[in-house]
């Protein structure tokens, strides 16, 4: 899952994006508001963390600016202004979460994590596919109750599949997911993912279909 991180204070953006990078996240960094809005227009975000005081563009304006052109991604507002009116401001705006510095690391994670669960349309705790289960809170999966250690892109890929159940997940869709800007991810490292995948889940009733031409998608296997 992607995740842009808006925020200013160099020293708490690279602990967060340290933390969220190790939690398995491809996230991509910006520290002032007109760098955010443009990387909002022009990539496609799970979620977005917004500070609210930035150089060049406030957050609020930020913020009002994706909700103007349409853009669905969930945005948590993360910011030192706690005041009631900048509390529900940001919440009408259209901000699904309003957290206020300074936080507790363990409460953070567990709304991110609920964030992106949402943004997925998920509300069940896990996610379960022939003998294949996708604990959501701890983001692990088990395979007929055993624990499945998966190498990092085969797990991003696979949890992106089972928050997707029953919809093609598109080559592009998987790109902009996987990987920040400076990454890059080729058709043929896909397909050697799903392929790797395939081998070691279909014993467990679970198959990676191929949407030729489109994506990919998860069903259970014959």
């Amino acid at each position: 899952m992607r995740i842009l991180l808006v925020e200013d204070n160099a020293q708490l953006a690279e602990a967060l994006e340290a933390l969220l990078s190790g939690a398995g996240y491809a996230v991509d960094r910006v520290g002032d508001g007109a760098g955010a809005e443009a990387l909002a227009a022009a990539e496609n975000f799970d979620l977005v963390i917004l500070d609210l005081n930035l150089p060049q563009m406030d957050g609020l304006q930020v913020l009002s600016r994706m909700r103007a052109r349409g853009n669905q991604a969930s945005v948590m507002i993360l910011t030192a202004r706690g005041a009631p009116e900048d509390r529900v401001r940001g919440l009408d705006l259209g901000a699904d979460d309003y957290m206020v510095k300074p936080f507790d690391i363990g409460e953070f994670e567990a709304r991110v994590r609920s964030l992106l669960r949402r943004q997925a349309g998920l509300r069940a705790a896990q996610v379960t596919v022939g003998e294949v289960t996708l604990d959501l809170a701890a983001r692990r999966f088990s395979a007929a109750g055993l624990p499945l250690d998966l190498p990092a892109r085969e797990h991003a890929l696979l949890e992106l599949l089972f928050m997707r159940a029953g919809k093609v997940v598109t080559k592009e869709a998987i790109v902009q997911s996987l990987t920040r800007l400076e990454d890059s991810l080729s058709d043929n490292a896909i397909e050697q993912y799903a392929s790797r995948l395939r081998r070691r889940l279909t014993p467990h009733g679970v198959q990676i279909r191929t949407a030729r031409g489109i994506g990919y998608y998860i069903d259970r296997a014959a």
